[in-house]
């Protein structure tokens, strides 16, 4: 499996973080599975504004606060989610952009995120096969809104994009399971 590389500014990070190889490694499949959510997303309805460049960034650095947190790399937890903003921002990461960090785990409990939290969410969540009916529907209620469709047809074209990307799954697992700690 060939994966798209993260964006320069996001492997740069990673790297002023010490970020072990797991986590380089997780944020290398969320952003493969973005990139492809993306992709199809925008081929399905070309008239759809999402920030392609904040989504990609985020889903390559969602998880950066486990670099304070290296035990949420193996055991749950949610302290890189409460911490992870104000990392990114020490070093020199936009409050927009940084926001990921916290987002892509709150996704339902902050109720007026954008499509492009949501959309760092669902890529986080279907890299590894995993689906959540009640984070798509709210993304097809936004992309809904956002295009002038119904929403059951939103969910219907963004069921098929999910099932898509989450059927690649297995092999992302199998790299990451690869992958040392």
């Amino acid at each position: 499996m060939q994966l798209r590389d993260l964006p320069d500014d996001a492997k740069e990070l990673l790297a002023k973080l010490n970020a072990p190889p797991r986590l380089i490694a997780h944020h290398a499949l969320v952003h493969d599975a973005a990139f492809e959510i993306l992709d199809k997303l925008r081929l399905r309805w070309h008239n759809l504004k999402i920030d392609l460049e904040a989504v990609l960034f985020g889903a390559a650095t969602h998880d950066a606060g486990k670099c304070l947190h290296r035990h949420e790399l193996t055991t749950p937890g949610n302290r890189h989610e409460q911490d992870g903003p104000a990392l990114l921002q020490e070093h020199g990461v936009s409050i927009e952009r940084s926001r990921f960090s916290r987002t892509h785990g709150a996704w339902n409990k902050e109720p007026t995120l954008g499509l492009e939290d949501l959309l760092v969410a669902l890529a986080d969540n279907c890299w590894k096969g995993s689906r959540n009916e009640i984070l798509e529907l709210k993304i097809a209620e936004q992309i809904a809104s956002a295009i002038g469709i119904e929403t059951w047809e939103a969910f219907m074209g963004l069921d098929e994009v999910v099932a898509k990307v989450a059927s690649r799954s297995e092999e992302r697992l199998a790299l990451q399971g690869r992958t040392s700690v």
